[in-house]
């Protein structure tokens, strides 16, 4: 299993770059011409969200037996999948290292470690590909939050898309983020006379960094997007139109006006 998982990792890596180098011959929207470098990072990683995200989703309605059976119950499409996600986190990865600080990067590039470190347990072995797959559920949120930081670049918040994309992002965090941490935290504890020590440690580890992670970046966006963000009530002296609102810093702003913070 290793050498082909190998090569597809290679030739994930390579794809992932070349994605981002081409899209630097596309336009920028107007509104993200001063942060190309991250609307481009970000479109790459929606890219790969989307199939990987999918591609769990679809790979798990069809062959059940890898949630039934992570260690060993996989077809030898799902070991692609795994590895393709792997190359895909190691050029995004480089891709920020080249473009950004450590200092900027630390962050995500903490949790690309853990992430490739789980991963490569199974491009490796050929072994734990389904607890991979599942994990790999994770992505149909994240889909949904590059979509939301694209509206933020591209300055459509507040607006319809903001706000539908802002509520998905919630909904996917917790049925397609949550519930799989939930379910491979309970797997791992209960079958760990089944995995090496060793592996319960990183994968331990990894699901508590992750499931952290998660939980802060969901009420982060339930305080920013849904909290903060409101009906102005009117103000003596000031008409309030139908396109006037509140947002996260209580300040009334419009929709053809309106600047938020990219931290998250």
């Amino acid at each position: 299993m290793a050498p082909s998982g190998l090569l597809v990792t290679g030739a994930s890596f390579a794809a992932f770059r070349g994605l981002h180098w081409g899209l630097q011959l596309l336009p920028t929207p107007g509104p993200a011409a001063q942060n190309r470098w991250k609307w481009r990072n970000i479109c790459v990683s929606l890219v790969h969200s989307l199939l990987s995200g999918a591609g769990a989703l679809l790979g798990l309605s069809l062959y059940p037996q890898m949630a039934a059976d992570p260690i060993n119950g996989h077809p030898p499409w799902a070991l692609v999948l795994v590895a393709v996600s792997v190359g895909y986190f190691l050029a995004d990865g480089a891709d920020m290292l080249w473009n950004q600080t450590l200092g900027q990067a630390w962050e995500l590039l903490c949790h690309h470690l853990v992430v490739v470190s789980c991963l490569s347990i199974a491009v490796l072995s050929g072994q734990f590909v389904g607890f991979s797959v599942v994990s790999l559920l994770l992505e149909l949120n994240s889909a949904c939050l590059h979509l939301r930081k694209l509206l933020l670049l591209s300055h459509q918040a507040p607006s319809l898309a903001f706000s539908v994309t802002s509520w998905a992002t919630l909904a996917t965090l917790a049925l397609f983020r949550l519930v799989p941490l939930g379910w491979m935290s309970l797997w791992l504890f209960r079958e760990h006379h089944q995995v090496p020590f060793s592996l319960v440690v990183l994968g331990g580890t990894g699901l508590v960094i992750v499931g952290v992670m998660s939980i802060t970046l969901g009420i982060r966006i339930l305080v920013n997007d849904v909290l903060h963000c409101r009906p102005h009530s009117p103000i003596p002296g000031h008409k309030e139109t139908r396109r006037t609102r509140t947002c996260c810093d209580g300040e009334p702003v419009t929709r053809n006006n309106f600047t938020v913070s990219l931290k998250y």
